[in-house]
């Protein structure tokens, strides 16, 4: 009982921990003084102010613009990897592409940063590309730093799959490539969605590397926040962050509701085909 009592004491101070913060700040978006630690009476007029302030809502287009790009960019670059690398096993060199491809999961993104910009200014030097930097020298960063997440997830559920289905389906007469769009992609489907929304999240999340590698007129989110933070943190950020967390939450909330229901009709389907 003691045990119990404390890993459910424990449980409670994790969650406080972690949602605790987030609650004051979506209090505080609603806070009618501009600063953010004194209480002055309850007002909206930050989330006015948060519609009117064009550079914030141009730095909220660009983040989501390049996460949308970079996610599906990096879901068709770690599927193939990770398809390459859990069907085709023992190939020579398949250490050595493991490796650089799981590489970015343990590097500082100091140095990816560092280094991917050094390779831009080469690149522009030697055949004239990219013209600067901005909005396609962050997404090619991105996508290139997600690619890594997006193969470890697919690739262990290519690595659970049975492969009696593929084998069964080849048998029949079906070509590799209608194996993979008709047998194995709706398999891995789940993963791909998990990929694609992880890779979206650490690409609206960048701050470091976006700050290697972005241009005038090319500034995300995060660069935004972290320089009015140095200013003192402005209540249209709270603003922005209670609107996040709020759409956030809905799409969780609505997945799993989704996913529950999804889940019943495949136990009734189930109970219904073991009664028959």
């Amino acid at each position: 009982m003691n045990k119990f009592s404390f890993s459910k004491m424990m449980l409670w101070l994790g969650l406080v921990f972690l949602y605790a913060p987030m609650l004051i700040l979506i209090i505080y978006s609603f806070n009618e003084s501009r600063l953010v630690t004194v209480w002055a009476g309850f007002s909206t007029k930050w989330y006015g102010e948060l519609l009117r302030n064009d550079k914030l809502l141009d730095a909220v287009g660009n983040s989501l613009q390049i996460a949308f790009f970079s996610a599906s960019g990096a879901v068709v670059l770690g599927t193939l990897a990770a398809y390459v690398l859990t069907r085709f096993r023992g190939f020579k060199g398949s250490t050595l592409l493991r490796g650089m491809i799981t590489a970015p999961l343990v590097m500082p993104e100091v140095i990816t940063g560092l280094s991917l910009l050094l390779l831009f200014v080469a690149m522009a030097q030697l055949v004239g590309w990219p013209d600067g930097r901005g909005m396609t020298t962050i997404w090619i960063a991105h996508t290139t730093f997600c690619t890594a997440y997006v193969a470890v997830v697919v690739g262990s559920r290519l690595s659970e799959m049975d492969m009696s289905i593929e084998e069964a389906a080849r048998d029949l007469g079906a070509s590799p490539i209608k194996v993979f769009f008709q047998i194995t992609l709706p398999i891995i489907a789940p993963a791909l969605i998990s990929g694609w929304l992880l890779a979206f999240t650490l690409s609206l999340d960048d701050l470091v590397i976006a700050s290697f590698v972005s241009g005038p007129g090319s500034t995300t989110l995060p660069m935004v926040v972290f320089s009015s933070v140095r200013l003192g943190v402005s209540p249209e950020i709270n603003a922005l962050a209670t609107i996040i967390i709020t759409l956030v939450t809905s799409l969780v909330f609505a997945s799993w509701w989704y996913a529950r229901r999804v889940e019943k009709a495949r136990v009734r389907d189930m109970q219904r085909i073991s009664g028959a």
